[in-house]
């Protein structure tokens, strides 16, 4: 990765903007798969970007099952995210698709405050509260200090249905599938796929965005968006481009030596450009 003018850190250079499909050098196995990036409670998008897949797959299976891998952070932020959650339920169940549900940090940090609200609180101030209000509970104020965050963490233990609860304990860190490594953030470089630290497919970002690669894989994450494109490098690829702000939902559907692009949007965008931070 370049360097700006001032100094400044340009993860992007080198950003290819893809339309139709794109070579690749890497393969899965003959398999078709499908990557989705972070949902983040837009129910609107997951459910309108699934129409397209399951068009996409009508076409493309020719008598393959395909994988649909979610990149996680399905909660937080936007508005719905327990009608997302039954969703991925509903896709689970479904035996003509091979689903993966990888676990993202606002996953493992909503299963931190139901462990111990007190000690996870800061889960509320990066889209807790969106995902309290759509399981019908009531975010805690700040003058209720520990007894209103075991409030909410009751409720929403009461209010949320024990499948629910179920699948976020059941998400898997990492998928392998051919040339590709399917992750949540990214991985710390110079260190092995098996290795790798569950805090780092969770959280990172600059040591891995940095990184020149190659790495042991190609690798498929969420996590960090900058625009409503995907980020397509030799060796990662960035799926996330954030559905919660931007209105974009994107898939990336992978097949040997072969990549394309799927997306489902909102008529109006909340913002656009910006780096996640959490």
């Amino acid at each position: 990765m370049s360097e700006g003018a001032n100094g400044a850190w340009d993860a992007w250079a080198g950003y290819t903007a893809l339309s139709g499909v794109q070579a690749t050098a890497a393969k899965v196995e003959g398999e078709l798969v499908y990557a989705i990036g972070d949902i983040h409670g837009r129910y609107d998008l997951l459910k309108a970007l699934l129409a397209k897949i399951a068009a996409d797959v009508a076409k493309r299976a020719a008598g393959r099952r395909a994988i649909l891998i979610f990149l996680g952070d399905y909660v937080d932020r936007g508005p719905d995210s327990a009608k997302v959650v039954e969703a991925l339920l509903w896709l689970q169940r479904r035996g003509d698709l091979d689903v993966r549900l990888l676990k993202g940090n606002h996953e493992a940090a909503m299963l931190d405050f139901l462990e111990d609200p007190a000690a996870a609180a800061a889960w509320l101030q990066f889209g807790g509260v969106e995902t309290l209000a759509s399981y019908g509970v009531l975010s805690p104020e700040a003058e209720d200090g520990a007894a209103g965050l075991d409030r909410a963490r009751d409720e929403l233990l009461e209010r949320m249905p024990a499948s629910h609860l179920k699948l976020l304990q059941g998400l898997e860190l990492m998928l392998q599938v051919g040339d590709y490594a399917f992750v949540h953030a990214g991985v710390r470089p110079r260190t092995a796929l098996a290795a790798q630290d569950a805090q780092d497919l969770l959280w990172i970002r600059k040591p891995f965005l940095e990184a020149p690669g190659p790495f042991e894989k190609v690798i498929v994450h969420g996590h960090t968006w900058i625009s409503d494109r995907p980020q397509v490098f030799d060796h990662r690829i960035g799926v996330d481009t954030g559905a919660f702000a931007t209105g974009a939902l994107t898939a990336v559907r992978l097949e040997d030596n072969e990549l394309g692009v799927l997306q489902a949007r909102a008529p109006e965008p909340v913002r656009n450009g910006e780096l996640a931070s959490a």
